[in-house]
């Protein structure tokens, strides 16, 4: 009942945020410049230095290898049959993303993660690794001492952890050695592109930007791509694009929606949702299983064994449950007291809306992620 409760009241202190006054939003927090955007790159590499916590080369020989293909290219040779005990080397994949109109020298940051069995990365340093992005080419080199924001200790079998110590960070541990080119726009237009479908708020977005703008500047494509005319010199259009998007409009009302996480029980709605009247009965049923073991002695001079018996003891228990009749809720916090009023769990919550989701008494989309 407890976490029932912590969740009407987030929900309440929600639905009070959201009935207040409508506030205006800057397209660029609803869109985005077509053509401007990020790009994933990719690597794999060795981080040494380790305290003994690297990956054990028994399981992991991918990790021996990498080493002797390394010494190999610096004109070191291992006689034939060596057989390496690493245990201050861990194999890593290195992650990053390289940012729009990034240029030659810039520094990234970069995440490293471990992709064998090292207890730990902790103190240790990434050596040069080429990231690569789909296209297979090399765009960004790593190199640098990790940052891993976590502590852990074990000794008798005993084992204490803090926080992940299999991934690290290292903050501007990359530099980027090709650039990606970006264009702004396709001769005199430009395109914005919304972050989600919705024809209201682009038609919104369009008569925003002619307004401030003039008359005849965007067009609506389809419900998220925008065409928007602008200067052809790169520094006045750039000034333009930093004028568009910091237009303030109004967007339109989202589509009702309940997100439910099955593995946690969190629910949370949107203030678009709404509930018709229904009659709702909820109740638990729990049953109760022990057993014992008990000892049979015979009587005395009887010829018997002493045996050994169990007995079973069930106990079937039943909460007190009602048929409720909730009325339609055209708000959020009316929705809410109305779920409230039935008394159940969050994890109950999730039953309980996915049976009106079917009775269609709940006006909203029920996403389960």
């Amino acid at each position: 009942m407890r976490a029932a409760n912590i969740l009407v009241c987030t929900l309440l202190a929600f639905a009070i945020v959201m009935m207040g006054p409508a506030r205006a939003e800057r397209i660029k927090d609803l869109a985005s410049v077509q053509g401007v955007r990020q790009n994933q790159l990719l690597g794999y590499g060795l981080v040494v230095g380790l305290d003994g916590s690297g990956d054990q080369t028994t399981q992991t020989p991918f990790t021996v290898q990498s080493i002797i293909n390394m010494l190999s290219n610096m004109g070191v040779t291992l006689p034939p049959g060596t057989a390496l005990q690493l245990k201050n080397v861990a194999a890593v994949m290195v992650t990053s993303s390289l940012p729009a109109f990034a240029r030659s020298g810039q520094q990234i940051d970069v995440t490293v993660s471990s992709m064998g069995n090292a207890k730990s990365l902790r103190g240790g340093t990434l050596l040069m690794t080429p990231l690569k992005g789909a296209d297979g080419n090399i765009y960004a080199v790593a190199q640098g001492n990790v940052l891993v924001s976590g502590a852990g200790a074990s000794a008798g079998g005993s084992k204490v952890q803090i926080n992940h110590l299999s991934v690290g960070r290292i903050a501007g541990g990359a530099t980027v050695e090709r650039a990606v080119p970006s264009s702004l726009g396709e001769g005199e237009f430009v395109f914005l592109e919304l972050n989600t479908t919705d024809f209201g708020t682009v038609q919104r977005t369009v008569e925003a930007i002619n307004r401030s703008v003039g008359a005849d500047t965007a067009y609506a494509e389809d419900g998220r791509r925008i065409r928007v005319r602008a200067p052809a010199e790169p520094d006045s259009r750039v000034a333009f694009l930093g004028r568009i998007e910091n237009i303030d409009m109004q967007p339109a009302q989202t589509a009702a929606k309940v997100i439910v996480n099955g593995r946690t029980g969190s629910v949370v709605m949107n203030q678009s949702v709404a509930l018709d009247t229904c009659a709702v009965a909820h109740g638990g049923l729990s049953v109760t299983v022990s057993s014992e073991q008990q000892v049979s002695q015979p009587a005395p001079l009887s010829g018997g064994q002493t045996a050994i018996t169990e007995h079973a003891d069930i106990q079937i228990a039943q909460q007190g449950g009602s048929l409720l009749t909730l009325k339609a809720g055209v708000s959020l916090a009316e929705v809410v007291k109305a779920l409230n009023a039935i008394g159940a769990t969050p994890l109950d919550l999730i039953s309980i809306l996915q049976a009106m989701k079917a009775a269609g008494a709940l006006r909203a989309e029920l996403e389960i992620i």
